[in-house]
């Protein structure tokens, strides 16, 4: 291999999917993005891999005759794909799909507990095993055939033609996997779906090399080696360890996007024991096979609901400052959100959202609408990493990464803890990409974020009286 070799990073999220080209030492040399559309199929909302296969191809395409060496996927969790002789042998199910009330049922009497799976029951199709349910009742002949794979591994299979399994995708929230036993969970087993999934590797091993004709169709080498990749948050665990500060110290880490994923390095340890199950708390298992003690809301999709705008709009640079004057206004009148936006999900599950002294014409403008959902959102986060234990660091990364209300806030709820945040953009992708050098160290340092001024902490207690007295299903 020559010098100039690079790297190719495929990662399909929720909402977008991104691909990055990189060189060995870890310099992004270009980045596409893509929207994912909604899909529905036989009445089925659905993921669009048709649509997102044929933007894949198009943009490797553009990458003709670049020297890759590795391309590494990435996607989120809680997907599946059923592979035959002729390729998906239906579309994979989109985990905001409502699963019918009966077949629920009949799968929650079938899952394993808590203390085995470190996995909580979550709606729709948030828990792997539950599409696996209804997916065996509706294509019964074609899952009992099938080769099963994780989302991320899919995209794998897409390149290379070859079926893997991966650990960090098995043990996200899915009912599928025993993070202490380090193998698939007693349901998994019981109901043959441990048999049905392709071979389980390690998210760096190769899986194989680029098919022939997508080769040929895309100009890429027919070398290129594609790993079996991971789960998008383990990639952004990943993708913290090569800062200084997180290696191998006690560290949580909050990766930010649709999903808002707080994941404990816990210098002692990590416990199902100590986690609340009905809190949206769960063990997830790193690249690695260990458990991390993981909480989690939905708080990409909160703030997208409140401001009913793009949600670049409460991150973009030249907002900032204009963010940043309506704080001391919102704190002083204690104008905030009640928790949730998303019903079902995060450490406050039963509740429905309301507000407090809501914004109104004072303001005269959408800054503090925004300004008071980037505290919200600070607030939420600060009690999911209450209910894993998280102490000394936190390094907040993702595309919220540079809402500055947002990371102000959350350094001065947590005075005892060093705060820090990193590139907003690309930290899942490097985090893969050391699959590939596990010594690569990112471009740049971490920087520490100020606290905000005021009384935050004030502001929380109050937020958290209200909580507190606010009956469950209330709606103002």
């Amino acid at each position: 291999m020559t010098s100039s070799g690079t790297h190719i990073v495929v990662d399909i999220g929720k909402t977008l999917s991104k691909i990055t080209l990189w060189t060995r030492g870890g310099r992004m040399l270009d980045r596409q993005v893509r929207a994912n559309s909604l899909c529905e199929r036989d009445g089925i909302r659905c993921l669009d891999a048709d649509g997102i296969g044929g933007w894949l191809r198009a943009t490797l395409r553009g990458w003709a005759g670049h020297p890759v060496e590795t391309i590494i996927p990435v996607a989120h969790g809680a997907g599946f794909a059923a592979i035959g002789d002729e390729g998906m042998l239906f579309a994979p199910v989109d985990y905001e799909q409502v699963i019918p009330d009966d077949v629920t049922a009949a799968y929650r009497a079938e899952r394993d507990g808590f203390s085995v799976t470190g996995s909580p029951p979550l709606p729709d199709g948030l828990n792997l095993g539950a599409q696996l349910y209804w997916m065996s009742r509706r294509h019964r002949a074609a899952m009992e055939n099938a080769t099963l794979m994780p989302w991320a591994q899919y995209w794998a299979w897409f390149l290379t033609g070859k079926a893997v399994s991966e650990v960090t995708s098995l043990g996200c929230h899915t009912d599928l996997w025993s993070p202490g036993e380090g193998r698939f969970s007693p349901m998994a087993q019981r109901l043959g779906w441990a048999q049905r999934f392709a071979p389980v590797v390690k998210a760096s091993d190769v899986v194989g090399t680029l098919r022939p004709a997508l080769a040929a169709e895309t100009g890429l080498p027919v070398t290129a080696q594609v790993l079996a990749g991971l789960h998008d948050s383990n990639a952004a665990l990943l993708a913290a360890r090569g800062f200084g500060e997180i290696a191998r110290q006690e560290a949580t880490i909050l990766s930010t996007g649709t999903w808002f994923v707080a994941m404990r390095l816990a210098a002692e340890g990590g416990s199902i024991s100590s986690l609340p199950e009905g809190r949206d708390t769960l063990m997830n298992v790193d690249a690695y096979g260990w458990p991390v003690p993981s909480a989690r809301f939905m708080g990409g999709r909160e703030i997208e609901t409140i401001i009913q705008l793009d949600t670049r709009r409460v991150d973009i640079k030249p907002d900032q400052p204009k963010l940043m004057e309506e704080v001391p206004t919102l704190i002083r009148r204690r104008t905030m959100m009640m928790p949730t936006l998303a019903p079902g999900f995060g450490p406050f599950p039963d509740g429905e959202a309301r507000w407090v002294n809501a914004p109104v014409e004072w303001q005269g403008t959408w800054y503090a609408r925004r300004a008071a959902v980037c505290l919200y959102a600070a607030l939420v986060a600060d009690t999911a990493l209450d209910l894993i234990g998280s102490k000394d660091r936190l390094l907040i990364e993702g595309r919220f990464s540079e809402a500055e209300v947002f990371v102000r806030a959350l350094a001065a709820l947590r005075p005892d803890t060093e705060v820090f945040v990193a590139n907003a953009h690309n930290d899942v992708s490097f985090g893969a990409l050391r699959l590939v050098n596990p010594i690569l160290k990112a471009n740049g340092g971490l920087r520490r974020v100020d606290p905000l001024e005021g009384d935050v902490c004030g502001y929380r207690d109050s937020w958290r009286d209200a909580v507190s007295r606010t009956p469950p299903g209330f709606r103002a």
